[in-house]
């Protein structure tokens, strides 16, 4: 039996690549065998941190008997969810038209041809066992019923995989939303609906551009509410920082244990522009550990990111991050031990399993210096322990997030050191998974797979550069976003102004995926719009702002329907309700003096800490080329200097700080 997944660079392939199961990966190899065979193809997907999806590969894929089944009667393949998202979205949208819910595992049965006929998740090993005899008895006795059903799947699928009718996202809609919202919200526990409660990431940044836009005191609520509620649960890790994937329950007490880079890079964000709303310490601090335990835990050496930590641990969930007062007293001894059990909500009874805890923070420390001691001496005791699989995948588009968070972290919060990793993390990912103008999806240890990048691959990166750029003032970065940009439009758009994940030349599926929404991350769609806005804004192109209405129109059907799954759409179209408001801040490097570098770096600490959406910022020297808005724009009386500009309206430029504010103002209620 060959062992096809052993050069795999996807973790999650490699877990399954010792068992007895004869795997391929996603070819078209794979389903000519099948032809020759006459047999059905076996589709499994998943990821190498899900849990499910190891309790699966232990009952099943390492069993003899399920092995010989799978062996004997089908092709099997095995595909990670995260290096072919395409792949991911078309059989999942069959999964869920013919369950009526979708998940991971997902185990989908096709025809040669690759059209599902039967779809699932997780199975018991018994109840698969079954489950391949009776797909095997109905494949030989019943093919004409088979070939008939996932044909309809497919027409059906087809039939419903087009454009929305396009709407835009006005102000009518923005508002909606926010009502809407908050007909949803959960006031006492902060997040939206009941269990399981994943991160609203996406939509608490839209409720803080709209406050930052209108000043409605709803949006900040809920989104002030909601942050503070998941950072003081068990869902945030208290020592060691960084979210677990969602909570099971409505308090955010018990999460699911695994820590995805997509979740942390986006709250990140989240986080750092709430301290910049509120000024909270609790926010900044939040956004400092989430940035370290990136930095600390998914670092990889060429300086990207990999892509998630386990759930499990030895095949336990929480075995790393749960506690017992026992184990606090342990640690910290018989005085600290009680009274970090009480302060972290630590009790005899448990609020996980066997007894034990996770960590909560309901309330801030009495004794601030004592609170840190302990961290440091519990956080140090836990590396003592086994600790999670990491998958170390780099993917193309959460490493784009990652820019973008650790860019405006860095700025907001005066740490130079994130913009720095941001920075290194963007010339690895354009050094490597740029190969001849196209982006793949995925690398390795520095080894590129083979996988073509996706919609959101080309979105979110260009999105994190631009807020690199932002952030650096170099040009390079909004020359590599533009160039993007261009791959984007030319190879996934369609004459509506919507866009497919996949591009036009790739490889062809049953149907063409269209991400509809926005999930635990943004949808291809809504980071491209979102990005073409920014790229507008910065360089002044007509030709990309009428792209980026196009494209939010294209989602505002949904976004006026179900703003929980619209929120980077509505957060990007809040940015076109409030801008462009442009500022360029320009000064002469060449004079080296102390004095005109703190006066230029108070005009951009001035001009970060504007709330407006529609704010885009460019610095450097008079005339620096490849930045559009720094052309034609002096320095007056030899003084760093901010021009201003709402739409094709600028205000006279200015050298204080409080002119600078003044103007800014303005451009906020013009807007």
């Amino acid at each position: 039996m060959a062992n096809r997944l052993s050069a795999s660079t996807s973790p999650y392939l490699l877990q399954h690549a010792g068992n007895p199961v004869d795997w391929w990966e996603w070819c078209p190899e794979a389903f000519e065998e099948a032809r020759r065979r006459d047999v059905p193809v076996l589709l499994s997907v998943g990821y190498a941190a899900c849990h499910w999806c190891h309790v699966m590969a232990h009952e099943s894929f390492e069993d003899e008997d399920v092995a010989q089944a799978l062996n004997r009667d089908f092709v099997s393949v095995k595909v990670d969810r995260e290096e072919r998202p395409d792949i991911d979205a078309v059989y999942m949208q069959a999964t869920t038209a013919l369950t009526g819910h979708g998940g991971w595992p997902m185990t989908c049965f096709l025809t040669p041809d690759g059209e599902p006929f039967f779809c699932g998740t997780y199975f018991p090993r018994d109840h698969f066992l079954q489950l391949l005899q009776a797909v095997h008895d109905t494949w030989r006795t019943q093919r004409d019923r088979v070939l008939e059903t996932s044909g309809s799947i497919v027409a059906r699928l087809q039939e419903v995989g087009g454009a929305l009718p396009a709407r835009p996202v006005g102000e009518d809609v923005l508002a909606g939303a926010v009502a809407r919202l908050l007909g949803q919200f959960d006031d006492e526990r902060g997040g939206f609906g009941g269990a399981p409660k994943f991160p609203p990431s996406m939509v608490l940044e839209f409720l803080l551009r709209h406050h930052g836009r209108t000043g409605s005191r709803d949006a900040l609520y809920m989104a002030e509410r909601t942050c503070e509620a998941m950072a003081r649960g068990g869902m945030y890790d208290q020592l060691g920082g960084g979210f677990a994937r969602y909570s099971v329950d409505a308090d955010w007490v018990v999460p699911h244990f695994e820590k995805m880079l997509y979740d942390n890079a986006q709250l990140l964000r989240v986080y750092a522009h709430l301290h910049r709303s509120t000024g909270s310490a609790l926010a900044r601090r939040v956004a400092l550990e989430t940035a370290d335990f990136m930095l600390r835990d998914l670092g990889t050496e060429q300086g990207a990111f990999a892509s998630a930590l386990d759930a499990d641990t030895e095949g336990v969930e929480g075995l790393t991050y749960a506690w017992t007062p026992d184990q606090l007293v342990e640690v910290l001894g018989p005085d600290d031990g009680p009274r970090a059990a009480d302060l972290l909500g630590v009790t005899g009874h448990g609020t996980f399993e066997h007894g034990s805890s996770t960590l909560q923070l309901r309330r801030d420390p009495d004794d601030a210096q004592w609170w840190h001691e302990v961290r440091e001496r519990l956080f140090e005791a836990r590396q003592q322990r086994p600790q999670p699989a990491r998958d170390d995948k780099v993917v193309t588009s959460w490493n784009g997030l990652a820019i973008a968070g650790l860019s405006d972290a860095g700025v907001l919060l005066d740490e130079h050191r994130l913009v720095e990793a941001a920075a290194r993390c963007a010339e690895h990912v354009l050094g490597s998974h740029l190969v001849d103008d196209r982006l793949r999806r995925a690398s390795r240890g520095g080894r590129v797979g083979a996988a073509a990048g996706v919609l959101d691959d080309y979105g979110n990166l260009a999105e994190g550069l631009l807020a690199l750029h932002q952030a650096t003032g170099e040009p390079r970065w909004l020359e590599a976003a533009g160039r993007l940009l261009e791959v984007a439009q030319e190879r996934f758009g369609d004459a509506s102004g919507s866009f497919h994940d996949t591009a036009d030349d790739a490889e062809t599926l049953f149907t063409r995926p269209r991400g509809q929404g926005d999930n635990a991350e943004p949808s291809g769609q809504s980071a491209v719009a979102g990005a073409l806005l920014t790229y507008a804004a910065l360089t002044g192109s007509s030709e990309h702002r009428r792209a980026a209405d196009a494209a939010l129109a294209a989602s505002g059907l949904l976004a006026a329907r179900d703003p929980r799954f619209a929120g980077w759409t509505l957060a990007a179209a809040e940015a076109a309700a409030a801008g462009p408001l442009q500022v360029a801040v320009v000064h002469d490097a060449a004079q080296g003096k102390a004095a005109q570098e703190d006066a230029a770096q108070r005009l951009l600490d001035l001009t970060r800490r504007s709330l407006s959406p529609g704010l885009v910022l460019a610095h450097g020297e008079p005339d620096a080329p490849g930045v559009p808005l720094l052309e034609g724009r002096p320095l007056v009386g030899g003084h760093p200097t901010a021009y201003v500009c709402r739409g094709f309206v600028c205000d006279a430029p200015v050298t204080e700080p409080q002119a600078l504010g003044a103007a800014l103002a303005r451009a906020a209620v013009t807007s």
